[in-house]
Formats: structure tokens, C-alpha cells, sequence
């Protein structure tokens, strides 16, 4: 009896082991994922917030410093004339009297979507559609004193006055493929992260509009093949490297006297208008703008009324300037902030409205990664640094007037923050590769005021499995220099065994893999199967000075390469790995890196997969590609150096190319004529194609299946 019971112990064990393996569709599923909290929309005093309800029935507004509601601004339930049950989203307006809800969303590209709208009036507590203008709507953009809006329907801007309950059409040139008011292009949205170039001045009396007329911008087309008989045909305007741009303009319409201006900026050297933002106060229209060649910045003020512009803030660089840098720039009272990265790491600037520089706010050997918020009263300025290391993220806030730099969160991975309004609180989320995230609320002085969510039923599954753990390492590149990196043994690592190697990287400009944050991702599940893992950043990655990320400048895909098969030797040199069964893995960029690495590094990888990656610049567009490699016609021997397509007779490994038909930002003629190229050199590869899947290849099913092909591969090939 006793050792039957011994026996049925064990089973209870072996089969309690068993059900929490890590298992790949589990972290597919999302089993594994970090919860957030809802995201919140500050007031404009910074001492409150609105948030939607779980439900998405009501918005209700919250104190930031005791989290307990004070207010529910909207309710599908109580208000009148709601026509609807439940909604998707909300704007409000700067003075907290409407706001806008939306249903019937519909996404456009990567970030630009079109909805209906409907307007509520808070105080009156009514609803009504916001147009009846049968077509939707997109980028509602609030006047200062939120009695307009302006809104875009079919590339054209209407304009609502609530007071009068009218609407009117500022734009009637608007027409799809051909001219855009107030919205951007594909490039811009992709690129410069913006969908809205539009603003109203601060009294309210005028809206300025970026117009793009992308009319000789060619077109691109690719099939939709999914439940059709006859496949469907999705065109539209992209422009590759080297090809035509949109050209743009800017425009301010006078709302009283229903006039539009253009506004003349004094050069014609402006490729580019990233940002439009009307001053504080008065009728001065901030406009930045960028050459073709990404490395001449300048921000004029226009006179709205008069249509004349004065530079106000010029930069030059000997490479590029981040677009990025240009959110950076905030304006308060007579003065505006800006980061640079002129004494070659990325740091904060206070400037006189006028241009004239006031004073540098931060320094050293180390970039600020974000500029986060700021608070006019208290003139404390609110960023995020990579001062500890490449690996880690801080916040930290500067007093504009002493110089005093404060750190405000303690604790050592990776933090980053949401402020409200002029910076009176923010919500940090804090990780490292061991603790899932922590959302805390904390106010200007970095305390903590509460737990917004701990993870604590994560943390509790994660307990229960053998999660391997990642360990920080550094590796030489080609000439010597330490590239951070991170390598994942299996839970039951035995040294004295070899194991297969897998190094995964993405290797683009300015990014980073290996950072001390937590997630749980697929390469997780192929610790379980037998690999090792490993990440290294390379030359180009960021978060360590201006030199080391753009020291790829007109050569993408050299040295980040030569930095992928260094680090590969070196771990071929380690005990425990086999170095005849090394593989290398990315995505996008690491896509490419992966097919160039392949190309460049003389047998040493004897597996590759590439997802969705770039084959040759010239198919990629404008704004990125000439970015970091000019145009083609400039830089054709970079072009060429950097094109796996021209390198594919000396692929060497067993590879497997995978990509989503219906991709319209690595566009699948980059396989497809990658695919041509090792047909001609006779190099035997595997390929794989998801039917009308975009550059993500999102779903929980499909990445199941990508993983599942990925891990056997990698099993049959090395």
C-alpha cells in the first residue's frame, strides 16, 4: 500500500512538472504577458485624470494623488440621445467641456485609423454624431479653447464651431492619392511617427495645416488573395529610395476671414516639415523642417498673418539628425527646450524663445533618451537616461535655474515614465529580466504614492516554471570594441555538454535588444528544446553616443554584420557550444542582418531565418533608407556593399526566408527578388509565405505556426 502510494505520488509530480512546462503556444497565447493599466489622459491642471472603464461605458476622472474617482465625465448609460452601448476611444477637449467618443474603427497604416465620431457636451450631457458626412472621420484636433474642431475626411478639413452647431469645409482639393490636408502620407506616419500636421493658435482664431500633394509620388501595389475568386489589388502612394516625395507646403486658414496662406519660409531647402506647432501666445507659427539629406534642422517662426518666417533654432550635422529630436523641443513662457546631440551624446538645451541658447541642463558621457515632461512653475525638466549603462533607463529631473539634477526612481533595470500635465505626477513602469513589470504612481519627487499593478499572478506562474535567466556579457567587435550582449543556457544546463547556438538580433540604427527588462518571448521556448540563446548589439545600436550609432552612416549592413560573426566566433570558442551549429534570427532589420551576415561571414552560421527583411535599400522608402544611406544615385557603391541581393552567391548556411504577401512596409518584392537572385547563384534555401499578412504577421494562431516553423528548421538544419 505504501509504495503504491509512493508510485501514485510520483505520477501526480511527473504530471504536475509537465503541465507547467513552458509551452510555445502558451506564450503565443499571451499566457505569459505582462498586464498594464489603461491609458490615461492627464488634465490640463496635471491633477487629474480621465480613464476609460473596463467596460468601455463611461470615462471617469481621478485624482492623481489619491487614485480615487471624483467624477464620471461620460456615461452611454445616462447620457442623452447615446446611440450606442459601449465605445472605443475618447479626446478631450483643452477645456474639459466636450469631448469626442468613437466606434467603427478602421485602421489605415501602422498608426493612422478613421472612425465616427460623435461630439458630447458635457455640461448639457448630450450626444450627438459629430458630421453627417457619411464618409469617417481622422486626427480631431481640438481649438485652445475647445469650442472647434478641425477633423479630416477624405484628405479634406472641415471645421465644427459647438457654440453655433455649424460645420463648414476648409479644404476642397482633398482627393485620395493625390492631395492630403492636415494628415500625412504613408513615409511621414511610418517614419516620422505623425499623422497630424494640423494646429490651432492660441486665441484660437487660426488653424495651421501641413497640405501634401503626393500626386508624382509612385505608387505601389500588391495582391490580397484570402476569400477571392479574382484577388483584389491594394495600391497606394510609397516612396522608395531615390524617388519622388510628396510636396508639401504649409498653410494657415484664417477663421474669420476664411482665407488660407501659405507661409514662405525663406529657403528652398526643405524636403520635410516633421512638426508644426503654434507659440504660447500670439500669432507665431513654429514650423520644423528637414532637408532630403535629414542633416540640416531648422525651426523658423512664421507670421501667421503675414505669411513671413524667421529662422530661430539650425543644426548640422556631418551625418544625420534624429528626427526624433524634433518632439523634444517644448515650449513655456518665453522659453522652449531642445536635445542635441552636438557634444556627441543626446542632451538637454534651454533656450530663449528668441534662439539664443540660455543654458546646457545636462552633460557627460551618456545620452538622455527621452525628454519627458515640464513643469513652467517648479522649472524642473523631466527626462529618461541611459546614465548607468546601455542597459539600464532612469528618470531623472533637472532644475532649469540651479542646475540640481535629481534621480527620481531607485531602482536598477529598466524605468519608464508617463507624466501628467507640467509634470506634477507621473506612473512609471518598472522592470528587469527577472521582475515583470511594476506600475507605481508617484509624484514630482519621485515617491511612491501607490501600486498601479504588480503582476503578482505573473510572478506566481513564472515561480512555478524553470525560467532560464539571461546573463549580461560583453563581446569584442572586429575592432576591438565591447558590444553588450546576453546569453540564456537551459534550466538544466550541463556544462559539460555542447549545445546549438541561436543568436537573435534586429541590429538597426539606434535600437536595442539587450537590455535589463523583462519579457517572455520565444526564444524561451528553444532554451527548453536544446539551443542556447544569445543577443548581441552590435555598432549602430544606441544608447551609447552619438559615434557608435551612426557609425554605419552610408555602409548599413557592414559593420553590424562583421559585429554578428565576431560575436558568433567568440561564442564558437566558448566549451559548451557546438561551433558548427551556430544560427542567427531577425525580424524587419534583423532580417536583412541575418541575410548579410549569411553573405559576409564565411560559413561560420549553419542556419539562418529571415522574417520580412530588406534585400536591397532601393525598396525601401525615402525618409529611412537616404537617412542612413543617402539616396541611390548618391551613395550607389553603399547600395550596392549593403544589398544582399548583389551577395547572393556567397550566402553560405541552410536558410529559411519567411514573409507576409500583403507587407506594405518591407514589401514582399524584397523576398521575391531575393528569391531570384539565389535561383541564379543555385543556392537551395527554404521560403515561406503568410497569405495577406502584414509586416507583423500578427495573431496568436499565426505566430504559433511561424515559431513552431522556426523551431524545426532550426532542429532539421543544424
Amino acid at each position: 500500500m505504501k509504495k503504491i502510494f509512493s508510485l501514485f505520488a510520483i505520477g501526480l509530480l511527473t504530471a504536475s512538472l509537465c503541465a507547467q512546462r513552458l509551452e510555445l503556444k502558451d506564450i503565443t497565447a499571451g499566457k505569459y504577458a505582462q498586464r498594464s493599466v489603461q491609458p490615461v489622459t492627464s488634465s490640463a491642471d496635471g491633477e487629474s485624470y480621465f480613464q476609460v472603464d473596463s467596460k468601455n461605458t463611461m470615462i471617469i476622472k481621478y485624482s492623481y494623488k489619491t487614485g480615487l474617482p471624483t467624477d464620471t465625465v461620460f456615461d452611454v448609460n445616462k447620457a442623452r440621445d447615446c446611440t450606442f452601448k459601449s465605445f472605443q476611444g475618447f479626446v478631450m477637449s483643452p477645456d474639459e467641456k466636450r469631448l469626442l467618443v468613437y466606434n467603427d474603427y478602421e485602421s489605415l497604416y501602422r498608426h493612422s485609423f478613421k472612425a465616427n465620431y460623435y461630439y458630447y457636451d458635457i455640461r448639457r450631457n448630450l450626444v450627438r454624431k459629430l458630421t453627417q458626412n457619411p464618409s469617417k472621420q481622422s486626427i480631431p484636433t481640438f481649438s485652445r479653447d475647445g469650442r472647434m474642431l478641425a477633423y479630416m475626411s477624405d484628405n479634406n478639413i472641415w471645421l465644427a464651431k459647438f457654440d453655433f452647431d455649424t460645420e463648414s469645409q476648409v479644404t476642397k482639393d482633398g482627393a485620395i492619392g493625390k492631395i492630403i490636408n492636415g494628415g500625412t502620407d504613408w513615409v511621414y506616419e511610418e517614419e516620422f511617427g505623425t499623422t497630424c500636421l494640423m494646429d490651432f493658435s492660441a486665441d484660437s482664431r487660426l488653424l495651421a495645416f501641413v497640405r501634401f500633394d503626393e500626386t508624382e509620388v509612385p505608387e505601389f501595389s500588391f495582391q490580397l488573395y484570402a476569400d477571392r475568386l479574382y484577388p483584389d489589388l491594394f495600391s497606394f502612394k510609397y516612396p522608395k529610395a531615390g524617388e519622388a516625395n510628396s510636396k508639401i507646403s504649409c498653410n494657415v486658414f484664417d477663421i474669420d476671414a476664411k482665407t488660407i496662406r501659405k507661409m514662405n519660409l525663406p529657403t528652398n531647402n526643405v524636403e520635410y516639415i516633421p512638426r508644426i506647432e503654434f507659440l504660447p501666445a500670439g500669432d507665431e507659427l513654429a514650423v520644423m523642417t528637414l532637408n532630403r539629406e535629414q542633416n540640416d534642422f531648422s525651426m523658423y517662426y512664421a507670421n501667421a498673418r503675414s505669411a513671413v518666417a524667421r529662422q530661430i533654432l539650425h543644426e548640422k550635422n556631418d551625418r544625420y539628425i534624429d528626427s526624433e529630436l524634433l518632439n523634444t523641443i517644448q515650449f513655456f513662457g518665453n522659453q522652449f527646450t531642445y536635445i542635441s546631440e552636438k557634444s556627441g551624446y543626446s542632451h538637454i538645451y534651454l533656450y530663449e524663445s528668441t534662439g539664443v541658447l540660455q543654458k546646457t541642463l545636462t552633460s557627460g558621457n551618456y545620452d538622455v533618451t527621452k525628454l519627458l515632461a515640464v513643469d513652467p512653475v517648479t522649472k524642473a525638466v523631466f527626462f529618461e537616461s541611459a546614465e548607468e549603462g546601455a542597459l539600464y533607463r532612469s528618470i531623472y529631473k533637472v532644475d532649469m535655474v540651479k542646475g540640481i539634477k535629481t534621480k527620481l526612481t531607485n531602482k536598477q533595470g529598466t524605468n519608464s515614465a508617463t507624466f501628467s500635465q507640467n509634470g506634477k505626477y507621473f506612473i512609471n513602469r518598472y522592470s528587469n529580466t527577472t521582475t515583470p513589470a511594476q506600475i507605481t504612481m508617484n509624484d514630482a519627487a519621485g515617491k511612491e504614492l501607490r501600486v498601479l499593478e504588480a503582476n503578482t499572478n505573473l510572478q506566481n506562474s513564472l515561480a512555478a516554471l524553470r525560467i532560464p535567466k539571461k546573463e549580461f556579457i560583453t563581446v569584442k567587435a572586429t575592432d576591438g570594441t565591447d558590444l553588450n550582449a546576453y546569453i540564456v543556457k537551459p534550466a538544466d544546463f550541463n556544462a559539460s555538454r555542447k549545445y546549438p547556438l541561436v543568436m537573435v538580433q534586429y541590429s538597426g540604427p539606434n535600437s536595442q535588444e539587450v537590455q535589463d527588462k523583462f519579457g517572455i518571448d520565444w526564444t524561451d521556448y528553444l532554451t527548453t528544446q536544446g539551443f542556447i540563446v544569445a543577443a548581441v548589439d552590435g555598432r549602430g545600436t544606441g544608447a551609447r553616443g552619438e559615434d557608435f550609432r551612426k557609425c554605419t552612416y552610408l555602409n548599413l549592413g557592414i559593420k553590424e554584420s562583421d559585429d554578428q560573426v565576431a560575436a558568433a566566433q567568440y561564442f564558437g570558442s566558448l566549451s559548451y557550444i557546438d561551433k558548427d551549429k551556430i544560427a542567427i534570427w531577425g525580424w524587419s532589420y534583423g532580417g536583412y542582418n541575418v541575410l548579410m551576415s549569411m553573405s559576409r561571414g564565411n560559413g561560420v552560421f549553419k542556419a539562418g531565418v529571415a522574417i520580412a527583411p530588406v534585400t536591397d535599400w532601393k525598396f525601401y522608402d525615402t525618409v529611412y533608407a537616404e537617412r542612413f544611406m543617402r539616396t541611390p544615385q548618391q551613395n550607389m557603391d553603399g547600395y550596392n556593399a549593403g544589398s544582399p541581393i548583389k551577395l547572393a552567391s556567397q550566402l553560405q548556411g541552410n536558410l529559411l526566408l519567411i514573409h507576409g504577401s500583403a507587407d506594405d512596409n518591407v514589401h514582399f518584392q524584397n523576398s521575391m527578388d531575393y528569391v531570384n537572385a539565389l535561383v541564379k547563384a543555385n543556392k537551395q534555401f527554404d521560403m515561406f509565405v503568410f497569405t495577406d499578412k502584414d509586416h507583423s504577421i500578427g495573431g496568436a494562431a499565426n505566430r504559433t505556426y511561424l515559431f513552431e516553423k522556426v523551431t524545426k528548421f532550426l532542429k532539421t538544419n543544424m
